[in-house]
């Protein structure tokens, strides 16, 4: 008698409440598909997200925030980082504060990579190996700067001081001392890191050595932690940037690689549009028939109701 009490109740209660739904998030499942979305909304309405994860991006005018406007990039972005932040097992929040989309590819912040590195549990925390300042040099570059609204460009002078720096760690696992490659400031000259238009190499030079030299540690022993990806003051070295109005530094890759413009985010074509919130094609095609077949229906009700004009007919 109790078992038959407490299966009614059991009935009873999976009849009122709806079963939960604890499904994982992932991009391969539609369940899981559907809980990654929830998150990405709520993470897009919020303000201590970056810029490209926001559902409305603000419209600046010399440096003052002017309006907003919708951004149809920023659900897909949040969706992109989440992702991300469950394969490395990593706070979705940080992932996103510390990652640069720069030319469409994403990088990491070198702050990030030094942590991942500490916190991994393979090594011990990272460490550099940073010589004395050498000799001094002068270089002569060229900088691109506003003046009375117009940008001008006039060469100047700076003088550098030649250093190394090497990152290592020690491999738990084994003890022996993990080594990365030597940075210096004459691989930064060489290779045009260091004259780039808004450069923090000579401003900063020990601590883009130590930036440098850290992330190169991290592709070479652990990239998987890394997911492959660049750090953020390495991809900004190989590409040019811009001094605008601001006082900021832009990158405008349509003249840097002279193709057209890229497509927008969300592409509409063929009567397809993409819902943000779901995530789903909307077509049109089936609204349209539905629209059509209304007035069809109409105008057979209206010839059917009324009746027939049969003046002047003769029947047998």
């Amino acid at each position: 008698m109790t078992q038959q009490t407490t299966s009614l109740a059991q009935m009873q209660t999976s009849a009122v409440a709806p079963p939960k739904n604890d499904a994982p998030m992932s991009l391969l499942t539609g369940s899981g598909f559907e809980q990654l979305q929830r998150v990405a909304k709520a993470l897009a309405g919020s303000t201590l997200v970056p810029v490209q994860y926001r559902a409305f991006a603000e419209t600046k005018e010399y440096g003052r925030v002017t309006g907003h406007v919708p951004n149809p990039a920023g659900l897909p972005n949040c969706v992109v980082a989440l992702n991300m932040a469950l394969r490395m097992g990593a706070d979705p929040l940080m992932v996103m504060q510390n990652l640069y989309v720069i030319e469409g590819r994403p990088s990491w912040s070198s702050q990030f990579i030094i942590a991942m590195l500490n916190s991994c549990g393979r090594f011990s925390p990272l460490r550099f190996d940073l010589s004395e300042p050498g000799k001094s040099e002068e270089l002569t570059y060229s900088a691109t700067f506003w003046k009375d609204g117009k940008k001008v460009t006039e060469q100047r002078k700076a003088k550098i001081k030649h250093q190394t720096c090497t990152a290592w760690v020690i491999e738990k696992e084994t003890g022996d001392r993990l080594n990365g490659p030597t940075i210096s400031m004459q691989m930064a000259i060489d290779e045009g890191w260091l004259t780039k238009n808004g450069s923090k190499w000579l401003t900063m030079p020990e601590v883009m050595l130590r930036y440098r030299a850290a992330s190169m540690l991290g592709r070479l022993y652990a990239p998987e932690l890394l997911m492959g990806l660049q750090s953020r003051e390495e991809v900004e070295d190989f590409i040019d940037a811009t001094a605008d109005g601001a006082g900021t530094y832009s990158v405008d890759v349509n003249d840097l690689r002279n193709k057209e413009p890229e497509a927008p985010s969300i592409i509409e074509e063929d009567g397809e549009s993409v819902d943000t919130e779901t995530g789903e094609i909307v077509t049109d095609s089936a609204e349209n028939a539905t629209e059509t077949a209304d007035p069809a229906t109409e105008t057979t009700e209206t010839a059917t109701s009324e009746p027939a004009d049969t003046d002047g007919l003769a029947f047998e």
